[in-house]
């Protein structure tokens, strides 16, 4: 899945002063409950000093706090790597997977003296999926999602206890007509309505392009489409 960047101005003390920014080593952050934590390192790839800023973000589906990151903010030095950890706060056992995402900033330390210094930040953000004690660790939980034919329109149900993500953009056969997906994730025991852009009674299989769990993008996947009850 490609990574979200995002740039913002930093204004200090004539120049400016451009950041490489933070990168993290994996695309997503996986915490399973029965390790109480994950880490992941990040790498300061700005020619001098930044602070490391990461924060936990909660999606508008899910706003319940299951953890804390730490340090939340630390002075990184040009080509050195920080360790973050991610902390299981959960009050009670997880049922199914969780989405959250996680931004790191870097926030270079640049000065010029007798002038103005700009230096942009970069921000990462990341998606950080917990995965529940006992559940088995499914890799392709895409195939696990049932999509059926609703009325005239089309639906999603995704009836498994995984986080299931996945390019926005579909295609229907046998016409070969583009739909989209209304985000790029379907949680679990959620139902979510295809943008279909007109009647699709005649739909048979939907092609999706999944990303596993790791981020990665994998070859597109055809699944048959039913109506509704089935």
């Amino acid at each position: 899945m490609t990574l979200l960047w995002c740039a913002g101005l930093l204004f200090c003390a004539s120049g400016v002063s451009v950041a490489d920014g933070m990168q993290p080593e994996t695309t997503v952050v996986v915490l399973y409950e029965d390790d109480g934590e994950a880490t992941i390192n990040i790498k300061n790839t700005d020619p001098g000093p930044a602070l490391l800023h990461s924060v936990i973000e909660n999606i508008a589906e899910d706003q319940e706090p299951l953890l804390i990151v730490t340090p939340p903010i630390t002075r990184v030095e040009a080509g050195e790597t920080q360790l973050v950890r991610f902390i299981s706060t959960a009050g009670a056992p997880l049922k199914t997977q969780r989405l959250k995402r996680v931004s790191f900033e870097g926030i270079p330390q640049a000065r010029s003296p007798g002038g103005t210094t700009i230096g942009i930040t970069l921000r990462q953000n990341l998606p950080l999926i917990l995965h529940p004690r006992g559940l088995a660790r499914h890799q392709a939980p895409w195939e696990l999602l049932k999509w059926k034919r609703q009325g005239t329109g089309l639906v999603v149900h995704n009836d498994s206890a995984y986080v299931v993500r996945l390019a926005l953009e579909l295609q229907l056969l046998p016409g070969k007509q583009l739909a989209t997906l209304p985000r790029s994730y379907v949680l679990p025991g959620e139902v979510l309505v295809v943008d279909t852009h007109g009647p699709q009674s005649d739909v048979t299989s939907v092609v999706l392009q999944p990303a596993t769990v790791y981020g990665f993008s994998v070859d597109s996947y055809q699944a048959d489409v039913t109506d509704h009850g089935i």
